[in-house]
């Protein structure tokens, strides 16, 4: 499984094409020009930003989702529905490194000219560069928050 870590501003053309950062296409292995890498691509439930996983990634967290629900129930089935809409299958252009997001997934979180990758372990978290850190917790807010999850 890749972990990916660090920040990264990236700027987006007028197609919504992005440069991914070298550092998270390093840790996909190196390339070759016939070769495609896939990621899916999804507003996040809690935060102005998107998540975006490999799509092996992807399989495993939609399989842990939907292993916990009863879709002949018709509360289940009318939330799986809602989580699995406003997603992307976008793949990774070998040459440059570049993918291209979905202008309606850039509008739902207010990103039109640059964008910061940052690597949250399993996934890649994508924000409007200027709303990135605007949800960050203070150091009293996490240190409570891990003492009480962790400790």
């Amino acid at each position: 499984m890749v972990k990916f870590i660090g920040e990264y501003v990236s700027k987006l053309d007028d197609k919504g094409r992005a440069v991914v950062p070298a550092a998270f296409k390093n840790l996909l292995g190196k390339l070759q020009p016939d070769q495609e890498i896939s990621f899916v691509i999804k507003k996040d439930i809690f935060a102005n930003c998107l998540n975006m996983f490999t799509y092996e990634q992807w399989n495993q967290e939609s399989e842990q989702v939907r292993s916990r629900l009863n879709l002949f129930r018709r509360e289940d089935a009318a939330w799986y529905r809602e989580y699995m809409m406003d997603r992307a299958l976008v793949t990774l252009d070998g040459k440059v490194g570049r993918i291209i997001i979905p202008k309606n997934l850039l509008a739902k979180i207010g990103a039109d000219k640059e964008i910061v990758f940052s690597g949250c372990d399993f996934k890649i978290e994508i924000w409007a560069k200027e709303n990135f850190g605007n949800n960050r917790l203070s150091e009293e807010d996490f240190t409570n928050l891990t003492e009480k999850l962790l400790g």
